[in-house]
């Protein structure tokens, strides 16, 4: 099942074209210093990410924007932030 949503993904992503292009990439993780420091580590040091705490503490929202050269890349980053413990993506 998580592979038709990649390829439906992939299919949207080369409708839109352009590639290269900048991409809003958006997260909820469970507050965990460590699980925010596995998904910040996904992105590189040019991407612009930005988090905020929810009222409860309980959560950390994550988005990061960040050049992409293919829509095969942003999936490469969909599946490796999917294997982080009780990460939503958005």
């Amino acid at each position: 099942m998580a592979e038709d949503i990649y390829a439906n993904l992939k299919e949207k992503l080369e409708e839109q074209g352009g590639w290269p292009q900048p991409y809003l990439f958006k997260f909820i993780i469970p507050s965990d210093n460590q699980k925010l420091a596995q998904l910040q580590a996904l992105f590189g040091e040019n991407a612009q990410v930005t988090t905020r705490q929810s009222k409860s503490n309980k959560f950390i929202s994550i988005s990061a924007k960040e050049v992409m050269i293919s829509p095969e890349e942003v999936i490469k980053v969909y599946k490796k932030a999917g294997k982080i413990e009780g990460i939503m993506s958005l």
